[in-house]
């Protein structure tokens, strides 16, 4: 079976890093909400978490992107 590798387009990913966010942001609220029972601390560190998370993983697979370490070619 014949394998090809593609070099993904930031649009890519930035639609998984928004899906991952999603779902990290309910598991956050729960979580948080668990912990506190408060819904204002859970809603705050919910959005305050994401904000600087959601660009650090978009960076992060950008520069995964560029690095051809573990990638194979295949004509």
């Amino acid at each position: 079976m014949e394998k090809h590798y593609f070099k993904e387009r930031w649009a890519r990913s930035l639609i998984k890093a928004i899906t991952y966010r999603v779902l990290i942001i309910v598991l956050d609220f729960i979580v948080v909400y668990l912990l506190s029972g408060k819904v204002e601390t859970a809603f705050w560190f919910m959005i305050i978490s994401n904000i600087y998370t959601s660009a650090a993983y978009f960076v992060h697979e950008r520069v995964w992107d560029g690095i051809n370490w573990g990638k194979k070619h295949v004509s």
